[in-house]
């Protein structure tokens, strides 16, 4: 199934996201999306580290969000 896969930053004062990347990929299933999604958020350059994620179908539904913990799974350097 195509799916969009969406990271996001929120500000806790006001529920406020931005979005600092998004991919559009293949995945066998919810499960091979959510962990596209975890090996994604660890290796594509984003302006900042993105602390939520939401995939959506190819019709725009949202499918899964939650929140991810990129920066804790690796250590690639100071970003904002």
């Amino acid at each position: 199934m195509k799916v969009m896969i969406e990271f996001y930053r929120t500000r806790v004062a006001d529920d406020a996201h931005a979005v600092v990347g998004r991919e559009t990929v293949d995945a066998a299933d919810l499960d091979a999306a959510i962990e596209i999604a975890r090996l994604l958020a660890r290796t594509l350059n984003m302006p900042q580290w993105p602390d939520a994620v939401a995939i959506t179908d190819d019709e725009g539904a949202t499918i899964y969000s939650g929140i991810i913990a990129a920066q804790a799974d690796i250590d690639k350097g100071p970003r904002s």
